[in-house]
This record gives C-alpha cells, structure tokens and sequence, in this order.
C-alpha cells in the first residue's frame, strides 16, 4: 500500500478512509478511549515516524496528521508470538486475524510495535451503528485489526479505504510484479516507512 500523504493534506480534515473501513468491518464506536476499536486512524508525524522525527522538521510536518494501520509486515513479530496461530501471514504477504482462534492473551499486540491491535474489553456489539450485515461482529475478549479487506480482494474489489478515498490518496498493488502500478509509483517517489530499523519490513509506504 501507498499512501500519498501530499493528497491527504490538501483534503484535509477528509476522513473517508477511516469511516468506510469501519463501517464495512462493523468496528465499534466506544467513547472510552481506553476501550477503543481502531483498523485505521491518524497519528502525528512524531508518533507516526518517531526515528525520523526531529526538532528540524519543517513546520508542516510537526502540525499534520498521518492515516496509520496495520503495515502487513514482511516478517511481522504478532505471528511469531502468537500460541495459536489466531494471526498469520497467508501467502500473499497479507497478515491476518482469526478472531475465532483468539484466546486474548494479547501478545500480538506485545509484539505489534505499531500499535495495531485492538483488545475488545467488553462487547463491541451495543457500540456498531447501522451494522453490515456481510461482515461477522466480534466478542468481548478477543483482539483485532485491519486486514486489507482480504474479503473484498475476494471478490475482485479494492480494500474499503481504497475504493472511498476519491482523491486517489491510497493505492494497493502487487509488490512482487516488478511491472505492477505501485512499483512505478515507488520508484517515482520518494517514501517513508513506518520504523524500518526493527527490521519487520513494513508493506505500508508514505509519499511525503
């Protein structure tokens, strides 16, 4: 995934994105933010990109917002500590939640060094507005996150947070296919990723 953050700025305060994702994954609206559900929001550039933040910043950056979700990582740690195998990596590159096979030991978001993972500490259910109905709801008790809307992927559809950003802010692609979209758009742009010393490999690039 690439996110073009140049975009994002001039739509500021948009936040389709956000809203179509948790509509489409009936994630929970809890007022208590100790409790929150979130598959995709927005980070200050310091929190975003703490080894490459500094005093010296232009303005710009220090006073923006960054769309920030799961990076899919390359060799994500959650599936290495996980006892259950309740998150993978399938062969796509793609890390997923079985939220079935979650016993809520909440290692993975031990390991997670983005934070995100979400904790359901109570039903999420009361909380889900005008449910979807092709999308199952979660329990008290288990952890979640964004998936890349491999259900929509399925089916031949773009991930939910693609499909509703109008401007063409966020673009999905193969980077395994040296032709692919994203690898032209990689190679034409110069990007961030979020913590690349720790050596996950993060799948989520930002044009700056």
């Amino acid at each position: 995934m690439v996110i073009d953050t140049r975009v994002c700025k001039k739509h500021e305060p948009c936040e389709e994105c956000i809203k179509a994702c948790h509509h489409v994954h009936n994630v929970p609206l809890i007022p208590n933010k100790k409790h929150e559900i979130k598959w995709i929001w927005k980070e200050e550039f310091e929190h975003a990109f703490p080894d490459t933040a500094h005093e010296y910043l232009d303005e710009y950056l220090h006073e923006r917002e960054f769309i920030v979700l799961c990076n899919h990582c390359e060799h994500p740690p959650c599936v290495r500590v996980c006892p259950t195998q309740a998150t993978f990596k399938r062969e796509d590159g793609i890390v997923m939640m079985d939220m079935h096979r979650c016993i809520g030991c909440r290692f993975c978001m031990a390991a997670c060094p983005y934070g995100s993972r979400s904790f359901n500490w109570e039903d999420p259910r009361p909380y889900i507005k005008n449910p979807n109905p092709r999308y199952p709801t979660r329990m008290k008790g288990v952890v979640e996150k964004c998936t890349f809307c491999t259900e929509r992927l399925a089916e031949g559809k773009l991930p939910a947070c693609v499909e509703a950003c109008k401007h063409g802010a966020i673009m999905v692609g193969d980077l395994a296919d040296p032709h692919s979209e994203i690898n032209k758009v990689l190679r034409e742009h110069f990007t961030l990723r979020r913590k690349v010393h720790l050596g996950t490999g993060p799948s989520v690039f930002y044009i700056i």
